[in-house]
């Protein structure tokens, strides 16, 4: 990773420093919290999992390009059964690392290997801000968070658009989200709707207008992110198959994550739902190559546990933890990129999200997970898309990327003159050394105020959310448009505008 801390800059009238964007690379050995035997264990479980019991699918489309490949599928129960050699043959080959194209070439990132992309919330209904509490998401609020998306530089993928607009129509809402992330931000972006394949194509239309391509020269260059859900436990419906279809034949990145919460939809260990979510994953990303072997379908995970009190899912648990850890070991084994999340189950900026988030993003950095989904904004159990969360973890985002940035060992940065210039029972405020360096020695924050407590009371003594509050509304006040071609721009309005027309005329 470069050294690029080192040169950061001050965010306009911002008040504060960000560092410039650029690639994170991770230096550190992951952490295996089980052994190889183990990862062994759960790899024939899920095969006999995929063999015994299998998957339904319901699609017809998917049905048949697995029965092509091998598949035993049951027609009268649209069960679908894998031979643990077919499975074990169809997961070769997959890519290991690609690369996402962004609007800005500055802005393309690496996805596999040692690097780490943080990419923002996605799928909220709802928003909150100190000002005006938690509401049903609007246009404006879409729009509000991937402005601050473009904004934050410790973020490299426009994760979702935030929040669902929901005063539009839900059957066209997702061509909204996608022209505001296409034109307000130019960074790679994933889609928040891709749940059937006329949506998938909706997405991957806008991506070729956006980088004035054609399909072949997307799938030569990728540009979006995708993502599907299975139906925990065992299920992959017809829609998000179908989505997952057309990406991997457009050659586009795509996610299988199992939606597994231990207790409710796998069993309740954390055990027990690896195996379940290893089986799920496995059979996504086996359909993404019956549709097209090669295609850059890659490993989701998602594996929590519930309460066992309420019912009510627990993010940012230590189980949590765990599973994104042994997650990390599966994907590592099959040679794929991963994706995770940063999480939290609190309802609001407090204690309990901070420190939720900080054990999730821990987790995802030990494990070496890939795409950190969710990394900006998530609130409440993924319910709420938070304006003061963002910038929170837009600061533990930043504080762990200076964590693995190399310590320079230099002569210089050794500084024995200057050790020996103050000799004992001195101080090296005045050196020279230390005059070259202190406005970029040390991380300089985002959010937090390092000033003695009289400093901070006689300002307002404002506590960390409060600050977060005022931090994204400079950030909106200063936005300024990432540039666009007018033309694109105009075809990508247009696009947008017919297919609502077509969906609006369809019976």
């Amino acid at each position: 990773m470069s050294r690029r801390r080192r040169s950061t800059r001050q965010s306009r009238n911002t008040g504060f420093t960000q560092r410039p964007f650029g690639e994170v690379r991770n230096p550190l050995a992951p952490t295996e919290l089980i052994s190889a035997d183990q990862v062994e264990t759960i790899h024939h479980a899920s095969l006999r999992v995929l063999r015994d019991i299998g998957l339904k699918v319901d699609s017809v489309v998917a049905r048949g390009l697995l029965a092509k490949a091998g598949a035993d599928v049951d027609r009268a129960t649209n069960r679908v059964r894998f031979d643990p050699a077919m499975a074990e043959e169809m997961l070769t080959g997959i890519p290991s690392e690609f690369t996402i194209h962004a609007r800005n070439p500055a802005k393309t990132v690496t996805v596999g290997g040692s690097s780490m992309a943080f990419a923002t919330v996605s799928g909220p209904s709802f928003v909150s801000d100190l000002d005006r509490g938690r509401r049903a998401g609007t246009l404006e609020d879409m729009r509000n968070f991937v402005k601050l998306s473009a904004s934050l530089n410790i973020f490299h993928h426009e994760g979702g658009a935030g929040c669902e607009p929901l005063e539009l129509p839900p059957e066209t809402r997702h061509l909204d989200m996608m022209l505001a992330q296409t034109t307000l931000c130019d960074k790679g972006w994933q889609p928040c709707w891709l749940n059937s394949a006329e949506r998938a194509r909706d997405c991957i239309e806008m991506a070729r207008i956006a980088l004035q391509t054609d399909d072949e020269g997307l799938r030569a260059r990728p540009g979006i992110i995708g993502g599907i859900n299975t139906n925990s436990p065992l299920l992959l419906d017809d829609s998000q198959a179908e989505g997952l279809i057309e990406f991997a034949r457009a050659g586009q990145p795509i996610h299988v994550t199992p939606f597994t919460l231990a207790g409710a939809m796998s069993p309740a260990t954390i055990g027990g739902s690896l195996v379940q979510q290893n089986a799920e994953a496995l059979a996504g990303i086996i359909l993404g190559q019956a549709a097209c072997r090669g295609a850059p379908v890659f490993y989701g995970h998602f594996t929590s546990n519930v309460d066992m009190k309420t019912g009510s899912p627990a993010f940012g648990t230590p189980e949590y933890a765990q599973s994104v850890l042994v997650s990390g070991q599966m994907a590592r084994r099959y040679g794929l990129p991963i994706r995770s999340s940063n999480t939290t189950a609190s309802a609001c900026v407090d204690a309990q999200a901070a420190y939720e988030s900080d054990m999730s993003i821990n987790a995802c950095i030990q494990g070496h997970i890939n795409v950190m989904m969710h990394a900006g904004g998530w609130l409440e159990g993924g319910l709420t898309c938070s304006f003061e969360k963002l910038i929170l973890d837009a600061e533990l985002l930043q504080m762990q990327a200076a964590l693995l940035e190399p310590i320079d060992l230099s002569d210089d940065a050794l500084g024995l003159e200057a050790i020996a210039e103050v000799g004992p029972a001195g101080h090296f405020f005045g050196t020279a050394h230390t005059l070259a360096r202190y406005e970029t020695a040390f991380y300089s924050p985002i959010l937090s105020d390092w000033r003695n407590y009289e400093t901070w009371r006689d300002d307002g003594a404002k506590t960390a959310t409060q600050r977060a509050n005022g931090i994204w509304k400079q950030l909106l006040n200063d936005y300024e448009k990432p540039p666009i071609d007018p033309a694109v721009e105009e075809e990508l309005e247009a696009y947008a505008a017919k297919r609502k027309e077509e969906i609006g005329a369809a019976p």
